[in-house]
């Protein structure tokens, strides 16, 4: 067994790659192509093979120091940078923490255990399906590790093991990030930097969604059956004895608590949010200002329906929003790397090297360059959001040279970090998630590797096919 060393703050690796970039605009020749008006796409694409050499705009220590900034707001050019994606993020997170607070959603699950008693095997899909729910429509992550104590203890109670409570969380909310439809920290943000609508390409991701979560729901009950005929079996089975002392001492697994009146209203209203965003952005034209006023107001509703007191009404809001501030700035930081590569003139010249690339080559073949591309940047950027705003403005163009859909690299963009947050060490919800239910990073490994190489069969055939649909 070998020891995993500690990864680097996504913050520290975002930092060294505004650094690297800037200093390849001391290296690389700056550059820009000739561009025209795409009447059935609605947008400026470049014009194949009108590449020029400019004069050079190498990036200068200050124009460094600065890039971070200017990724919200670009004092020099007026225009707004990542500053409206970055509110909207905090106002989210409010509403969730006030959605946490009001219980509604602890005590909705605990209702549905309750019900399912003597029938626990069947708890996997029905709870995968939320979870699912959750990563697909917002992004579910961190917020996850809450139920972790919740559910571990009943999933235990049920005869199965800790693996089990991880993998129905985990596991639900990555293959909803997987398969994101209209996840705003990672689909939404990607489009937009692709410069589509995040509505567009969602039958392909909606159908990754479906095979995943049916794959994954077997292989996780086929686990669990195992475990409740022979214990034995389990994975954890060495630390069945000191698992059961941790997580029964001072807690009692007792699902029997009614869901109230106002909780049902909370839930209500919760849905109720999602649907009106969904309507609001392709119906109405809204956009990042508009949803976050809508989570503002829905949030204040839903505390007051949840009968929460104004101090906890703000406090849990206030709570929510510090939850995901760290998403919020990595948004700004990680836009910093396009500022710089901007400013030097040499993003056209990355995107020139890239069309040599892949001229000749099928749609195809590219398509799948690109998913596997983004695997391996999810390795050095773990964050959904941040690598959205640092690769899409790169990648997303060079669709318009393959011959196929920026819709179709959105997709691929979710698919591969999708699925490489499953296994990264630099992934905090992973690593928390596995250090709550005192899961050896190794053992998860050895569970969770037969689904993430289906996982990279299955993007890999989808894709190929999406191409059609988006040529």
């Amino acid at each position: 067994m070998f020891k995993i060393k500690k990864f680097p703050n996504t913050f520290t690796i975002l930092f060294v790659l505004i650094g690297f970039f800037a200093l390849l605009t001391y290296i690389l020749p700056a550059g820009e192509y000739v561009r025209e008006m795409n009447e059935s796409l609605g947008r400026e694409v470049p014009i194949p093979n009108s590449f020029t050499i400019i004069e050079s705009s190498p990036q200068g220590f200050f124009q460094t120091l600065m890039a971070p900034i200017s990724g919200f707001y670009d004092p020099s050019s007026g225009m707004i940078g990542a500053v409206d994606v970055s509110l909207f993020i905090l106002m989210v997170g409010g509403f969730l923490g006030i959605i946490t607070k009001t219980g509604a959603i602890d005590t909705g699950l605990a209702r549905i255990m309750d019900r399912l008693k003597g029938k626990e095997l069947y708890m996997i899909p029905l709870l995968m399906f939320l979870f699912a729910i959750g990563g697909t429509t917002y992004g579910m992550a961190e917020e996850s590790l809450a139920f972790y104590g919740l559910m571990i203890p009943l999933f235990m109670a049920a005869r199965f093991d800790p693996l089990v409570a991880v993998s129905v969380i985990f596991v639900g909310t990555g293959v909803g990030t997987l398969g994101s439809t209209i996840n705003p920290f990672g689909t939404v943000i990607a489009s937009s930097a692709a410069s589509i609508d995040f509505l567009s390409g969602i039958s392909l991701r909606l159908c990754i969604l479906v095979i995943a979560l049916i794959v994954s729901c077997a292989y996780i009950m086929h686990y669990a059956r195992k475990i409740q005929k022979d214990p034995r079996a389990s994975l954890l089975y060495h630390l069945k004895e000191s698992n059961e002392k941790h997580f029964f001492a001072n807690k009692a697994s007792n699902p029997n608590v009614l869901l109230t009146t106002s909780q049902k209203g909370v839930l209500i209203l919760f849905v109720t949010t999602f649907a009106i965003m969904i309507y609001g952005v392709s119906i109405l034209g809204w956009w990042m200002g508009e949803m976050a006023t809508l989570f503002i107001f829905m949030g204040i509703l839903c505390g007051i329906v949840g009968r929460l007191k104004e101090d906890e009404l703000i406090n849990s809001f206030i709570a929510g929003a510090a939850d995901l501030i760290g998403v919020a700035l990595i948004v700004g930081v990680a836009r910093g790397i396009v500022v710089v590569m901007e400013a030097g003139h040499i993003t056209d010249t990355i995107l020139h090297y890239a069309e040599a690339f892949v001229q000749g080559k099928s749609s195809i073949l590219f398509i799948n360059m690109i998913y596997l591309i983004e695997m391996m940047l999810s390795f050095i950027v773990p964050s959904t959001s941040g690598l959205a705003v640092m690769s899409m403005p790169v990648l997303a163009p060079l669709a318009d040279f393959a011959g196929t859909g920026r819709e179709l690299v959105v997709t691929a963009f979710m698919s591969g970090i999708g699925t490489v947050l499953f296994v990264t060490p630099t992934y905090g919800v992973l690593m928390g998630g596995l250090a709550i239910a005192r899961i050896p990073y190794i053992t998860w490994l050895k569970f969770i590797a037969p689904l993430v190489g289906f996982f990279i069969v299955m993007n890999c055939i989808i894709l190929s096919l999406g191409v059609t649909v988006f040529a």
